[in-house]
């Protein structure tokens, strides 16, 4: 069995907050894509963060 360690996690985290921003971008939106891009840059120092700006930009799309 693979060891998850908190580097494999905050590894995966900015991944998926890179893919979500190309996600953004492909459908158009820029500013999505440039917020999404400049959280997963700053993730490297604040966890957590390119996850949360992920969720935010959701619950804002589904409350418009």
């Amino acid at each position: 069995m693979a060891n998850i360690s908190a580097g494999s996690i905050h590894g995966v985290s900015t991944v998926s907050t890179l893919v979500d921003a190309a996600v953004a971008f492909a459908r158009g939106r820029r500013k999505s894509g440039v917020l999404l891009l400049g959280a997963a840059a700053l993730s490297s120092r604040v966890p957590g963060l390119g996850v949360a700006v992920s969720v935010f930009l959701r619950l804002a799309r589904k409350l418009r």
